[in-house]
Parts: structure tokens; sequence; C-alpha cells
């Protein structure tokens, strides 16, 4: 394959990893670079895609530097996450277990970043959990947050 067809390559993976659905709330830098972005900490939020009333807010770390700055660093797999009602709870009647709500690319190819949804019918609690993952090896680094469905106060 030649230069050009592997840059076209490298620009459609760059163009389909970057693709997310959190909207960033801010971020602390925690390293600073000469050339390209600083190190940082991200904060991110979204709603659940099928349950309206839950939102989750993600903080994640993003490295910058030139690798940064082209979309090519890896970044580790920390991530926190906590997750709250904020209006009355609408659920579907069927919720598929370990569905994802949330990815985003953490490397060029191969990591991930994923949050899924379980749902506690016994206590009426949905959990969410987030962890990455990486093709070639698996990562146990997770974290979960809880939202117990509550009657909402008419407002």
């Amino acid at each position: 394959m030649n230069a050009r067809g592997m840059g076209l390559i490298f620009v459609f993976c760059l163009m389909t990893g970057a693709i997310s659905y959190a909207e960033e709330i801010g971020s602390v830098d925690t390293k600073f670079n000469l050339l390209g972005p600083d190190h940082k900490i991200v904060i991110e939020a979204f709603d659940d895609p099928k349950i309206e009333g839950v939102t989750c807010h993600l903080s994640r770390s993003k490295k910058g530097g030139l690798k940064g700055m082209i979309g090519v660093a890896e970044d580790s797999s920390d991530a926190s996450i906590s997750c709250r009602q904020i209006g009355p709870v609408h659920m579907p009647a069927e919720l598929e277990e370990g569905e994802q709500v949330f990815n985003e690319r953490r490397s060029l190819i191969f990591k991930k970043l994923q949050v899924v949804r379980f749902f506690d019918k016994k206590r009426r609690t949905l959990i969410y959990l987030v962890y990455s993952d990486k093709v070639i090896e698996g990562s146990p680094k997770n974290a979960i947050s809880t939202v117990p469905i509550m009657p909402w106060p008419d407002s």
C-alpha cells in the first residue's frame, strides 16, 4: 500500500474513532507541554439515550503533547463516573442488561472507554459501569455509579 492509502486509512480511523456524544463541561491541566496541548483531566456529561431523567458525568485523563494533538496518544484507563436522577425517570418496558450507553476511543485502534447500564429490579436501581478495554489485554480498572429511581415532585 502506498503512502497516500495509509494516510487515508489514518484519517478514517481518526474520524470514526472520535465520534462521541458527551458534552465537555470543563478540564484542568495536569502537565505543561511545550509542544502541543497540555495533559489534562476532562469532565464530560451525557444523558442516558434510553432513560429520560438520568445524566452521567465522567472524569477521564487526556494526553496532550504532539501525539495528543494529532490523535494518536493512548490515554490511560483511569476514569470515574457519577450518575444522577435529574428529573422524572421514564424507562422503556424492556432494557438490555449490560447495554452500552456511551463509548469513546482512548487510543488510535485498540482501546475504548465504555459505559454500560444494568438494572437491579429488586431495588429499582440503575447501575452504570465505566471501564476501559483493549483488544490485546483486558483492563481491570472500572468504577460504578448507582441511581435509585425515586418519585419526582411536580414543579
